[in-house]
Formats: C-alpha cells, sequence, structure tokens
C-alpha cells in the first residue's frame, strides 16, 4: 500500500537534565548559523568558550523543575501528537515526530519514512510564525538529509499558520475555560523573542523595519517574513476569537539572551509596567509554542510566577499551549490533509 510521510517537526531538549546534557544541547542549538548570525570563528568561540560551558548548569537546573518521569514534556507531548494524529489520518500517511536539535533527530525519522517507501512527504514546521532560527533551520536539514539520495520523493512544505483559522480556534478553545475561571485583569500575549538584527534580514527593505506598532499593524507582502509582525497578527486573530477588549491585553517578548538588542517589548519589562498600571490578576498566552517547554512551564509558569509575586501582583496563570489536545489534532491532520 503506498503511504504518504508526514514529518512534525519542533525545536528540541536536551536528552536529560544534567549539565552535560544541556552543555551538548546548547553547543548543536547555538552553533546553527541561523540561530546566532555572527562569524564561525565568532559563533565557536562564544558558543564553546562561553554559553555553554557557563550557561549549562544553570540550564540544566531549570530543567530539572519541568522534566517528568517519561522524560521531557516537549518531546512527550511531540510523540502523543504524532500518535493522535497518526490515529486521524490513518494508514495511508505515516507520521513521524522529529526535533531540529537533540532526539528523535530529523535524519532518523527521514529514515524511518524512507524505509517505508513513502511516496510522498509532507513536513510541517510546528512553529506558528516563521522565523530563519527555526522555520528555515528545520527545512534546512529536511533538504541536506534527504539530497543525500541520488532520489528522494516529492516534497511539500507546509506553510507557517500564524492566524490559521484552526491554530487560532485551537488556542482560544484552551485558554476560554481557564480565562473565564481566573477573570484576569490582563491577558498577556508573550512570544519567543528573537535579535532585532535577524527581523531586519527577513525584510525586502532592511530600512523600513521600525520595531513599532504601526511598523506591525499588518502583514503584507514588503514584510511577509516578519516574525514579528506575524506575532501582532496572532495576537489580533486570538483577541477577535477570544473577545477581548481594547486595553485588556498587550504582547510582549521572552527569553532574550545576550547584549545585542531583542525585539520589545520586553515580557519582564511589561509585567512591571502592568503592575504600575494596578493590574493585579494576570493571564499570561505563549503562541508561539504549540507545546509546553521550558520557556513556557519554567520561565513563565515558574520564575515568571514569581517575579509577578514579588511585583505585589495577586496572581499569575500560564495558559497552557496545545500540547496533543484534540482540538489542535485535529487541526495538524487537516493541515496535513
Amino acid at each position: 500500500m503506498s503511504r504518504i510521510g508526514v514529518l512534525l517537526i519542533n525545536l528540541g531538549s536536551p536528552a536529560a537534565p544534567t549539565s552535560p546534557a544541556v552543555s551538548r544541547y546548547l553547543r548543536e542549538f547555538l552553533i546553527d548559523p541561523r540561530v546566532i548570525d555572527v562569524s564561525a570563528p565568532a559563533r565557536y568561540v562564544l558558543v564553546n568558550g562561553v554559553i555553554a560551558p557557563f550557561r549549562s548548569p544553570k540550564s540544566a537546573h531549570a530543567y530539572q523543575k519541568i522534566w517528568t518521569p517519561a522524560g521531557s514534556p516537549l518531546v512527550n507531548y511531540g510523540i502523543e501528537l504524532q500518535n493522535k494524529v497518526q490515529e486521524l489520518l490513518g494508514p495511508s500517511y505515516l507520521v513521524r515526530t522529529a526535533m531540529r536539535y537533540g532526539e528523535p533527530s530529523i535524519p532518523s525519522q527521514i529514515q524511518i519514512l524512507r524505509e517505508a517507501d513513502v511516496e510522498e512527504l509532507r513536513v510541517l514546521p510546528l512553529y506558528p510564525q516563521y522565523a530563519a532560527a527555526s522555520v528555515a533551520s528545520s527545512v534546512e536539514v529536511v533538504m541536506k538529509t534527504l539530497c543525500k539520495d541520488f532520489v528522494f520523493p516529492p516534497l511539500q512544505v507546509l506553510p507557517d499558520f500564524y492566524e490559521h483559522p484552526g491554530f487560532i480556534a485551537s488556542f482560544a478553545a484552551v485558554a476560554q475555560p481557564r480565562l473565564s475561571d481566573l477573570q484576569p485583569d490582563h491577558v498577556l500575549f508573550s512570544y519567543h523573542g528573537l535579535p532585532e538584527k535577524q527581523m531586519t534580514k527577513s525584510v525586502r527593505k532592511p530600512e523600513t523595519c521600525q520595531f513599532n506598532a504601526e511598523c506591525c499593524a499588518s502583514v503584507r507582502p514588503e514584510n511577509r517574513f516578519c516574525y514579528r509582525a506575524q506575532c501582532y497578527a496572532t495576537t489580533r486573530a486570538l483577541v477577535k476569537a477570544l473577545g477581548l477588549k481594547e486595553g485588556a491585553y498587550s504582547t510582549s517578548f521572552q527569553s532574550r539572551l545576550g547584549r545585542d538588542p531583542w525585539i520589545k517589548p520586553y515580557t519582564d519589562h511589561v509585567f512591571a509596567e502592568l503592575r504600575e498600571k494596578g493590574v493585579k490578576r494576570l493571564a499570561v498566552m505563549c503562541p508561539a509554542f504549540v507545546a509546553d517547554c521550558l520557556e513556557t512551564l519554567e520561565e513563565i509558569g515558574m520564575r515568571g510566577v514569581e517575579d509577578w509575586k514579588n511585583l505585589g501582583g495577586e496572581k499569575l496563570e500560564l495558559i497552557p499551549s496545545l500540547n496533543a489536545e484534540d482540538i489542535w489534532c485535529r487541526t495538524v491532520a487537516d493541515m496535513v490533509r
């Protein structure tokens, strides 16, 4: 029976919450020129001489706080999503989950699909908003892996889905009951940050990139691949789906690294600004992540909660990601079809 191969790709996780495992993961991750876009010698020294040795113990401690008996939450949710989507699509498809960095690797999962003699390959990078450091990097590895063979099956890479109706409906369905219970004063949409210089490389006319509300008010041909503009588009779509009122929500960016300017506003700075405005009960949604991971569970769900408490806030609640919720699994299956 002929089958269509499906590869669901997420960013990745260390194999264990230990300093050596995290160090290996960080070296693989940060040595990617699409992640740290400086010269190769400078990147090598920065990653191997500074970031990995000094950051690994701290990151390992953070991973230990979210690790489960079954392992990495991100990988576990990926496997659960794979199995549910496989069931929805049926035997004419073969679904595999891969991680750009770490295991299960993209090459190992493509090998499984090759051995199954799939007649077509559909690749879905599980990053809602386009970024060279995530989408392009993942697709690059897919292409390099496939090109090692003299021939490979027809390939279709599914596009970014920052305002796909099913994606928006899935996040709204997960968030709505929790927002109803919490009755927050404010909803913060916190996205993973990126260096500003990576934004300017993604638009047709870099000099037009202003990093402000007007610049990112819409996604247009000239900024079609601007991550920041797509994040704001996701926020607008979710605000509409959730029926939030003007002034009751905002957008921010987390997880910055290094001294270079990253896209603003920064999530930790927004926390302080919201408290100054009198916000006590805060809900945080992270729509750049389709599965809960270190950046959601630890950075927001633990450190963010503590920061909010120290600022005098009454309650901060992290809205769970899509993980392997049934509505999201149906959306992924529909996207693949």
